[in-house]
């Protein structure tokens, strides 16, 4: 019987191959076809797939190849092949021309492209089918680069023509361009070529310190690049990261950083993937049979979890989804830029590079922002301000003029428009932009020497001006360095073999320990028996990382024939775990709430023997201890103005003896009440968390909220991140720090990247940024004194005497003014005890007395010349060259004054002042560029010594006024920002409406609709809260044209709520 069973059987299956495959399928044929593995290199295989295969897309096709096939079916298939290869190539080349904003070309207005947004483009799906063991050949990655760039989310360099450009853009330098048009067309090439070199000079200094900062920003950044194992050329090797493409083959191991967001192919001992293929094919015959399941309308049943196989890697997705336990990840899976490899090793296909993959969305999402900065906003109201001042001095004198009868363009030394070029010249700082940014950028590259990197230069304007610092614990206030205070083993138990299981029940990964693994296997250095206990020759059989539900970590491991599972973990969860004595469990609770209230994470060991009783052996207090140096560094904040909170995700306990260490104040909270307000009111709210020392069980979405309410109150907020989802808060806070080790994401979205741990590294910061906002104020001081200066000087003595100092003397004190002052950036500055902001009031009414008495000064030494004894001149002199002498050593001293007397200055600065007067003085010697002057322009060497007495003296009235200005109280406070000022109304009003929720209700009869709010609380507002008495009703027929409800059901609250995320 059974042979014919047999034949019938194989009968069946010929008729199936035979209908399954078409007429004339021969089954052995196709048996010996299937032994020949096209992988192997079957020649026959390899022909019969590609024939069989509709996706060939033979690049060697054109259309009269098909069209001239005689044979119909071959040219269908070629056909098929054809365009085959012009979708593929479509994908590969036109896929961005199809995306992207059209907007117009600055150069060709008439013009419109498709501007490309980066985060958007899309990885053609033919990039992602390369050969696991054979990568990509470094052709195809010089091909795909351009599209994609680089794997980075930094933004790239600017181009330095560009950048050198940026110079001569603003309105201060369209106004000196201006003046340089005007001597061309009045020909004074003099002023025409110093013009220019004034401002070639300043864009080349002000570009090349930017550029110096930038370099050094850059070598640090390159220091930290992160490091990816790639297949290429059939190769492994090891790359920078930010050298990877799409379609890259990586190679990820635990301990390393995922480099790109990608798709598991293999397992690393899976090179032929043939496991992996087994894998999808069950998975996805799975889901399969579920679809048919679904769509056969049988009973529904609880569907089983879906078996993706065994777990290939172990993510640590805590800095993106801010979970804390590894994400086991399978074959198929996403993996995710900048995400940790907790376990495993596997091949991974790179399917976004930094700019598109999940992390950089996310960063663009707050670093898009185009806001313009306060810096430039001052800058750009002082610009805006003295191009005011020019155009009315301007206006002035040629008024003035016009009743002199001055002509406009004759003569040629004294005519209107050369007044024009004069006050075109000296009323406008040139060298504001180049000097700020000096000054600033050689900041930066001060910093950078202290592993602080400035992302932005206008960020140390912000730091200087911070007064509240909030901060996160580990590793800022703390050592990041867990440790084990004084183990308690429970009575009987020798504290040796405790700690023995515990290290047993650790993992032994060398290359990825956790940190708490880390410290319990580092307990071995105090304890030699304990060692020795380890080197009997133990061998683990299952190691079961921390478990969420059981919230313990377990190892089964054997030693002499004899089998132990060692446990550790939360307290409460072993001692459920084991049954100890009463006396035992209340000493050991005991204990562990001693610890709690310590402020320690505790973990308690337990070991069990050949499958008998669970044994209780002890605790593990551990405790990450303060900085050396915080204690200290947090006093000096205090000095300086600065408030230091402090954000932690540990528990308040923790928190609170932290605090208690560091003289931090333990007015610490739980983070809960961040969100629920506690039924507080708003301004309650907000003096909540103005008092507040710090906030325990901090998630990112706390930080935002924190940073927010100081805001609301005045506050200059600085803020500390690492994670992705800090992001937000980074942007949003006044001055955001990525500290040291922070995500990509964070360190793009902040202002200031710290390479190295602890406060004192940003409070350090804080100072180099106070002393740098010291020397950019004392500049702006001296600068606006100086226009004011010559435009009340010449004005005058324009409308009183019809005289002026040359137009070529002019343009070189405006020269040295910018030429000597540069070297303010290196200058000896101190830093204030208190938050420093700009007080332009303040500013400008010192700029105005100075400049007052600067030209009160000039008109006083021009009165003496009218003495029939010469006044200052001793035997022989030039006016024009006296004049020139005076302003320059004048003008050139004031900075002196401005920067201060609280620190000597630097001998840059010095020698820099000291080589621009000698060089006026031999100008005022050999009468250089006097025009017509008696003794040909020379001046005495005695009148030269008089006119820096004289000078001299002025200087010392100057600095007089100015110590007197800046010692009156209500003076020195002028143009300060309330900081920590209450708002009740409008406080409450928001926090009230982000608690307001929108409630739909229907009347009985169906004829109308309600709508009223409720708090957040699920309490009904009063009707007498109510504007009237009928609820706000809402007739059917406008609310949608079928009367329905609005919302789901009767008196049920919609799900669109007012705000709250």
């Amino acid at each position: 019987m059974s042979a014919p069973v047999g034949n019938a059987k194989g009968e069946a299956a010929a008729t199936a191959s035979e209908a399954n495959h078409g007429p004339g399928f021969d089954a052995t044929e196709r048996s010996a076809d299937l032994s020949r593995d096209p992988e192997k290199g079957d020649p026959q295989a390899e022909k019969h797939r590609g024939l069989q295969s509709p996706t060939s897309g033979d690049s060697s096709l054109d259309e009269d190849d098909v069209y001239n096939e005689p044979d119909e079916y071959t040219r269908l298939l070629k056909y098929v092949d054809l365009q085959s290869g012009k979708e593929r190539h479509a994908s590969e080349e036109g896929d961005e021309e199809e995306e992207g904003e059209l907007r117009r070309v600055w150069y060709m207005p008439w013009k419109r492209r498709r501007a490309q947004d980066e985060s958007n483009k899309k990885v053609p799906p033919s990039w992602l089918e390369t050969e696991m063991l054979k990568g990509l050949s470094d052709e195809e990655v010089t091909k795909r680069r351009p599209r994609f760039g680089y794997n980075e989310l930094e933004s790239p360099r600017t181009n330095p023509i560009v950048q050198f450009i940026g110079y001569f853009r603003g309105p201060i330098l369209y106004v000196m361009e201006l003046a340089v048009i005007l001597a061309a067309g009045l020909r004074d090439w003099i002023d025409f070529g110093v013009i220019i070199g004034i401002l070639m000079l300043n864009a080349f200094v002000g570009w090349y310190q930017e550029k110096q900062a930038g370099d050094i920003v850059e070598q640090l950044k390159a220091g930290i690049a992160m490091k990816a194992t790639i297949i290429r050329n059939g190769q492994e090797r090891t790359i920078e990261a930010r050298e990877i493409v799409p379609g890259d083959i990586l190679v990820v191991e635990e301990g390393q950083t995922v480099p790109a967001d990608g798709k598991i192919l293999a397992a690393y001992d899976d090179k032929d993937q043939s496991k992996a293929k087994q894998i999808l094919e069950h998975s996805n015959r799975g889901s399969s049979e579920s679809t048919a399941e679904d769509q056969s309308g049988g009973e529904e049943e609880e569907k089983p979890k879906e078996d993706k196989g065994p777990e290939i890697l172990s993510l640590d997705q805590s800095a993106i989804t801010g979970e804390s336990l590894a994400v086991d990840k399978h074959i198929g899976d996403m993996v995710y830029y900048t995400t940790g490899v907790k376990r495993g090793k596997a091949y991974v296909i790179a399917t976004e590079v930094a700019k598109q993959s999940f992390v950089g969305r996310t960063a663009r999402l707050v670093s898009g922002s185009s806001a313009e900065g306060h810096f430039k906003k001052v800058m750009t109201s002082i610009g805006t301000a003295l191009l005011v001042l020019v155009i009315v001095w301007i206006l002035a004198v040629w008024i003035g003029g016009f009743f002199r009868h001055i002509d406009i363009a004759t003569p040629s030394d004294n005519n209107l428009l050369v007044y024009t070029l004069i006050f075109l010249i000296i009323g406008v700082p040139v060298g504001l932009p180049c000097v700020t940014t000096t000054t600033m950028a050689v900041g930066a590259a001060f910093l950078a020497r202290r592993q602080a990197i400035v992302q932005k230069l206008t960020a140390i304007e912000s730091l200087a001006g911070v007064d509240i610092l909030c901060t996160d614990k580990t590793g800022t206030l703390t050592a990041n360095q867990l440790s084990v205070h004084e183990p308690w083993a429970v009575e009987g138990v020798e504290l040796d073999w405790m700690l023995t299981v515990a290290v047993l029940a650790s993992s032994h990964n060398v290359k990825a320990l956790d940190p708490i693994d880390k410290v319990t296997v580092m307990t071995l250095k105090d304890h030699l028996k304990a060692r020795e206990m380890l080197q009997q020759g133990w061998a683990t059989r299952k190691f079961t990382p921390f478990d969420p539900v059981s919230k313990r970590i377990t190892a089964e491991v054997e030693c002499d024939k004899k089998r132990y599972t060692c446990a550790k973990g939360a307290p409460n969860a072993i001692l459920r775990l084991t049954n100890p004595s009463r006396e035992t469990q209340e000493l050991y609770k005991e204990k562990t709430q001693e610890f709690a209230r310590r402020g320690f994470r505790t973990l308690a060991v337990a070991v069990q023997e050949n499958g008998g009783d669970w044994q209780l052996l002890g605790l593990l207090p551990m405790f990450d201890p303060p900085r050396a140096d915080t204690a200290s560094t947090i006093a000096e904040a205090a000095n300086l103005g600065i408030r230091v909170k402090m954000l932690t995700g540990d528990a308040v306990a923790i928190a609170k003896e932290t605090c208690k260490q560091l003289a931090l104040g333990t007015n610490v909270y739980d983070s809960e009440r961040l969100m629920t307000g506690g039924g507080m009111s708003g301004s309650d709210m907000h003096d909540f968390v103005e008092s507040a020392d710090g906030f325990a069980e901090v998630a990112p979405e706390h930080k935002y909220q924190v940073v927010e309410i100081l805001q609301n109150r005045g506050h200059l907020t600085a803020m500390t991140g690492d994670g992705v989802n800090d992001a937000p808060s980074l942007k949003r806070a006044d001055c955001g720090i990525a500290v040291q080790g922070a995500s990509d994401a964070a360190r793009s979205a902040a202002d200031v990247v710290f390479l190295d741990e602890g406060l004192s590294t940003i409070i350090t910061a804080i100072k180099v940024a106070r002393q740098i906002f010291h020397r950019m104020k004392a500049y702006i001081v001296y600068r606006i004194a100086l226009c004011l200066h010559l435009e009340i000087y010449l004005t005058l003595s324009m409308i009183i005497l019809n005289e002026t100092i040359r137009a070529d003397l002019i343009v070189f004190i405006a020269l040295f003014a910018d030429l000597g002052t540069i070297a303010i950036a290196y200058d000896n500055a101190p830093f204030a005890s208190e938050p420093v902001e700009w007080q332009l009031p303040k500013i400008w009414i010192i700029s105005t007395v100075l400049g007052a008495l600067l030209a009160a000064g000039t008109w006083i030494l021009r009165g003496t010349l009218f003495l029939k004894s010469g006044g200052i001149i001793q035997n022989w002199g030039s006016v024009q060259e006296i004049l020139f002498l005076e302003v320059s050593l004048t003008e050139n001293w004031l900075i002196f004054v401005t920067r201060g007397g609280k620190t000597w200055p630097s001998w840059q600065l010095v020698g820099a002042i000291l080589g621009i007067d000698i060089l006026a003085s031999i100008f005022a010697i050999f009468g250089w560029i006097s025009g017509d002057q008696p003794h040909n322009g020379h001046t005495d060497i005695v009148t030269i010594v008089r006119v820096w007495a004289y000078s001299f003296g002025i200087t010392i009235i100057l600095a007089l006024v100015y110590f007197v200005l800046n010692s009156i109280t209500w003076f020195d406070k002028l143009g300060k920002s309330k900081r920590g000022v209450k708002n009740s109304l409008q406080e409450d009003f928001l926090a009230n409406l982000r608690r307001l929720t929108l409630v739909h209700e229907r009347s009985g009869s169906g004829g109308e609709d309600y709508f009223r709010f409720e708090s957040d609380s699920y309490v009904s507002v009063p009707r007498s809260m109510h504007p009237t008495s009928d609820a706000w009703p809402l007739r059917s027929g406008d609310g949608n044209k079928n009367g329905q409800s609005h919302g789901k059901k009767d008196g049920v609250r919609d799900s669109a709520k007012d705000g709250r995320k």
